[in-house]
Formats: structure tokens, sequence, C-alpha cells
């Protein structure tokens, strides 16, 4: 780690990157079926995946720690990013409905759509409360 200051937005892409990485292996327990949507099982009895669901979990937890480990002004900004993109895809499950799929091949429902919307506004929270480096190092210079 170049950057040692550990954030609101490095905590967030940290805890968040590492819990989605977990949860889509842990999902292919549940499901390695890859299709339209293909077998789906709902981990837990609660989250709808398949094995496209899991590789997008995978895939989205490890470039979110990626940020985390990468300096406090990128795991910013990807809070943000991720933020918007889960609030879309948040609002796009609402939209298409529970028990049906994005693009197809992503099974979702009401309670991944729920923790969609929350990763996103919790990736917003992030984002908003980690000041922009100048910030800080303006406010170090004045109480020094």
């Amino acid at each position: 780690m170049r950057d040692e200051t550990l954030t609101p937005a490095r905590l967030y892409a940290g805890v968040i990157g590492a819990v989605l990485l977990v949860a889509g292996l842990i999902g292919f327990f549940y499901s390695a079926s890859f299709g339209s949507p293909g077998e789906v099982d709902a981990v837990f009895g609660i989250l709808d995946v398949n094995a496209w669901h899991n590789l997008v979990h995978i895939g989205t937890g490890a470039l979110t720690l990626l940020f985390a480990l990468r300096s406090e002004s990128a795991a910013r900004t990807w809070a943000l990013a991720f933020g918007v993109l889960y609030v879309v895809v948040a609002a796009w499950g609402f939209v298409i409905g529970s028990g049906e799929s994005i693009l197809s091949i992503i099974p979702i429902n009401t309670e991944d759509s729920v923790l969609h919307l929350i990763l996103g506004l919790s990736g917003f929270a992030a984002y908003a409360l980690t000041a922009p480096r100048a910030d800080r190092r303006q406010a170090a210079s004045a109480t020094a």
C-alpha cells in the first residue's frame, strides 16, 4: 500500500470488496450453471445466483479490493463509481421485478435489488465522508 491512510472510502472498498469476492465464491456452491439464466439457486435461501451472477460478484469484489489497496483518492473515486453502478443495477432490478434476469443471464430478486441499493448508497456515503486529499492537507497545516 503506497498510502497508508485509512479513510471511509478505503474501509468501504476493503470490506465490500472482500465480502463480494467471498459471496461470489460461496455462490458457486449453490449454482455453477451458466445459462439464460440456467439453474438458479438462492444463497442462504435469500439471494438468487447462477454462475454469471457469481462471476460478477467475484469481478466487482476483486476490482473493489484493488482500489482499496491503491490509494485513498482511488478508493474515494471508486466508491462513487461503484455507488452509481450498484444504484443503477438496483433500479434495473426493481423495474424488471423479482424472479427476472438482468441482461437475460443474471437472476435477480427483490432481496438482491435491496442489497444492491444498500451497497450503492453506502458507496455514496463513503465518498462523501472521505475528504479530498487537498482538503485534509489544508486542515492538517492549519492545526500545525
